[in-house]
């Protein structure tokens, strides 16, 4: 899809264009408008019941004296102070409603807009035109997107469309994540994922891949152990970006990435099986991060570890009861194979510390169901050993609307994790789930400030509510984590 930047008038938009206006809730008004436009626009308003209210569409015929085939009328909710992310609603409600109507070219007017904020709303459609469909071969052309277009009307195009390059970048970033997380687990093995990343070399990233000889050489039994049932050989990702002073310990972030999760054999139901091929979407949004600071060559030192396994059953798999010793020396009791990503992730963040000795750590997982009990699909769980990270990333949650609740690190549970024939296991009780699953992660921290996220609500919104997020692979983790870097460790 197209984006350019421009300054017409509804009056003057093209005759093939879809023009979407967009109104908050309780203040429509149409002074802005001229000619037969507003006239059109006010009669819609007046018999429609139309109140600008969040996610509200009209779509009206355009009236004589309009080249446009269509106006569409959107609600972006109450008055708020984040005009930005108003104006991606904006932008992805009109992009959902047109997307297959046959309009192949959708004219955003954005009235008084900032330039940033003109570029937020191109921004917004990017991210709500995104689709997969690779693997389609067959389909009504009636369901087929049209909008080849998307052109963003404001006061000053040549600053908006300067602004939108780093929204851009960060757009393709997403869109990597998503696609990762979105592809098939017989297509997307841990080689695979790990060409793909590599492929992100080209952007200035430097990719290193660890095989299981070097794995088994640096002693992560843990994260091995995983993936002892498949066939398909484990693999840890490092990818830096050295964008910042020489010899500055990087930001780290480390990723989960069980390509696919059968719960070993600890055999998960099969209902709902299939969603298991995005287990891995916390080594994807790490890569999608990583993306994003070298797309717009972000000023800081970072550092992505991704462990990629697959769980799977067989002769070979690691069996509750089981006892490994993992990278740091302790030794775990595995009581549930189904409890395998903080298993991976303890040698992943051991690992990453050993050798960056970063900074911040910031680990990603889909680790627990019991967090999607606990906070539903908008909010993402969020520990911290630092008062200052946990806050810090919550502000930038806020700012770019994937948001995170903190749990707290209740050393109450912590006697969940006791073992009688080893130092640690794997699973404690049902309740506090979330907690006990974040308190087995801190064991492998030793003591660098740290966050896990435990992103299981947020991945794969089914049908989604998100005007920028189509149903399926939201990204959840990049922009969030990109905007982080920008505000607090950039100069």
């Amino acid at each position: 899809m197209q984006i350019e930047f421009g300054s017409d008038s509804l009056e003057s938009a093209a005759h093939d264009a879809a023009g979407a206006l967009f109104f908050h809730e309780g203040q429509v008004d149409v002074s802005t408008l001229e000619g037969p436009a507003r006239g059109a626009v006010q009669r819609a308003l007046e018999t429609a019941r139309f109140k600008g209210a969040q996610g509200e569409v009209l779509e009206i015929l355009a009236p004589a004296g309009i080249k446009a085939a269509r106006i569409v009328l959107v609600g972006v909710g109450p008055r708020g102070e984040d005009e930005g992310l108003a104006l991606e609603s904006f932008a992805g409600y009109a992009v959902k409603a047109l997307l297959t109507s046959g309009v192949r070219k959708l004219e955003l007017f954005v009235g008084d807009a900032s330039p940033e904020n003109a570029a937020r709303a191109a921004f917004g459609a990017q991210l709500a035109a995104y689709r997969f469909d690779r693997y389609r071969t067959t389909g009504k052309p009636e369901k087929q997107p049209s909008i080849q277009v998307v052109k963003v009307n404001t006061r000053d195009p040549g600053r908006a469309r300067a602004a939108h390059t780093a929204w851009a970048s960060l757009a393709d970033a997403i869109a990597f994540s998503r696609d990762l997380i979105s592809e098939p687990p017989n297509i997307l093995y841990p080689a695979e994922f790990a060409r793909r990343v590599q492929a992100l070399e080209r952007l200035g990233l430097v990719v290193e891949v660890l095989g299981e000889k070097q794995l088994t050489e640096l002693g992560m039994n843990a994260l091995l152990s995983v993936g002892q049932g498949s066939r398909r050989e484990s693999q840890l990702l490092v990818v830096r970006w050295d964008g910042g002073p020489e010899g500055q310990a990087p930001l780290a972030f480390v990723g989960k990435g069980v390509c696919f999760d059968s719960g070993g054999l600890t055999l998960k139901a099969g209902k709902n099986m299939d969603s298991m091929k995005w287990d891995m979407a916390g080594a994807a949004a790490v890569a999608g991060v990583m993306h994003a600071l070298a797309g717009r060559r972000a000023r800081v030192n970072a550092v992505g570890i991704l462990g990629l396994v697959e769980n799977m059953p067989d002769g070979q798999a690691q069996r509750p009861a089981d006892v490994i010793t993992s990278m740091s020396g302790q030794t775990i009791e595995i009581i549930s194979t189904d409890a395998e990503g903080r298993v991976v992730l303890s040698d992943a963040l051991w690992y990453c510390q050993n050798r960056f000795e970063p900074r911040v750590m910031v680990d990603l997982a889909t680790l627990t169901g019991a967090s999607q009990v606990a906070l539903g699909v908008e909010y993402a769980a969020l520990f911290s050993n630092t008062a200052a990270i946990a806050a810090s990333l919550v502000e930038a949650g806020k700012a770019e609307d994937e948001l995170l609740w903190q749990l707290p690190l209740s050393r109450r549970l912590e006697n969940q994790l006791d073992s009688t024939v080893a130092d640690l296991k794997n699973l404690g009780e049902p309740a506090g789930g979330a907690i006990v699953a974040a308190l087995f992660v801190q064991r492998f921290v030793n003591g660098v400030p740290w966050a896990h996220l435990d992103i299981t609500p947020t991945v794969w919104p089914s049908p989604s509510t998100f005007p920028t997020v189509p149903d399926g692979a939201r990204g959840f983790g990049v922009r969030l984590l990109n905007r982080w870097v920008a505000d607090n460790y950039e100069d």
